[in-house]
């Protein structure tokens, strides 16, 4: 009770000194969100969902948890219409479009939203995505990226999604400054906040941070386990993340599934983000030792439907 009265004193304050002539931009986001400054406030963000039966189960079931707060769907992937009903019937969950450019595995395909010669450029020989940025970034043009996210969007919106946020399977549009660029536009022409970590873009890409603008929403850092994080290090990578978590706008990706024969199959000579990886994050962070570490850390969790009541 404390704390939430606290929170919106702060809040209030905030709206003050917008209303008294302060810009939002002197404003952290945390400070904007009603936290003070020094906050550490985290999104625990599941990705993925819509490719399998396993990873829609293990993900709607971390979701009950309250531990995972933040997920987004794969619109053209063969199990987007068990995430849409989930989504229709639990319509208070904050999950955003995992915007997807790619079909990275081996036996497991998907094409775009769009197949016709507004596509051209987007898919293989065999018709699917390609399997990797590289490819994506040789062949297909940035109007056709734009076209094609926006298919995504549209097709969500016919199922009865109301996304909360954008984001981008595999990165693929942070691959290129004309990618990126048609990214932010699709999140402002939908009035979405998209994912764009402020540290790390301006660490990795930089030269993407000039097409961004004022009224651009960033959170300050963002942390995945990826093929460096060997499985026996799991807790202590994810506990040290938490350890040393900066106060402002963390989110922390992760992947869930169940290790079961048909996540083992969709990848087959793949352990990097593989079944097994996936029945890891699942038990972490459906785990008491990380609600412990949340209570231990101070850390208040926030998701991205807050953040987009800010635009």
């Amino acid at each position: 009770m404390i704390v939430e009265s606290t929170r919106v004193v702060i809040l209030i304050a905030s709206l003050l000194l917008m209303t008294g002539g302060a810009c939002a931009a002197d404003l952290t986001l945390a400070e904007r969100l009603g936290y003070s400054k020094q906050a550490k406030l985290l999104i625990v963000h599941a990705d993925d969902i819509g490719v399998a039966h396993s990873v829609n189960g293990a993900t709607f079931a971390a979701l009950r948890t309250g531990l995972v707060n933040s997920g987004s769907i794969m619109v053209p992937c063969p199990w987007f219409p068990e995430a849409a009903d989930y989504f229709r019937a639990n319509p208070q969950l904050d999950l955003g479009l995992h915007l997807t450019l790619t079909s990275e595995w081996q036996h497991l395909r998907w094409s775009g939203v769009l197949t016709d010669a507004a596509a051209a450029g987007l898919h293989d020989a065999d018709a699917y995505l390609y399997a990797d940025v590289p490819e994506v970034v040789a062949n297909a043009s940035a109007a056709a990226v734009a076209r094609e996210l926006r298919a995504q969007v549209e097709r969500a919106l016919a199922f009865g999604i109301q996304p909360t946020h954008l984001d981008s399977h595999m990165g693929t549009v942070f691959a290129s400054p004309e990618f990126f660029a048609a990214y932010l536009e699709v999140g402002r022409d939908y009035n979405l906040p998209v994912l764009i970590p402020r540290e790390r873009m301006l660490k990795e890409a930089p030269q993407l941070a000039s097409l961004l603008t004022p009224e651009d929403l960033t959170i300050d850092w963002l942390f995945m386990a990826d093929e460096s994080v060997q499985m026996s290090q799991w807790d202590s990578y994810y506990s040290g993340v938490l350890e040393n978590l900066q106060p402002g706008v963390t989110e922390i990706i992760i992947h869930l599934a169940y290790d079961d024969a048909e996540m083992q199959a969709v990848t087959i000579d793949h352990p990097d983000y593989g079944a097994a990886w996936r029945q890891a994050d699942f038990d972490f962070f459906t785990s008491e030792r990380f609600a412990t570490l949340l209570r231990q850390h101070e850390v208040e969790l926030v998701t991205w439907r807050e953040i987009g009541s800010l635009m």
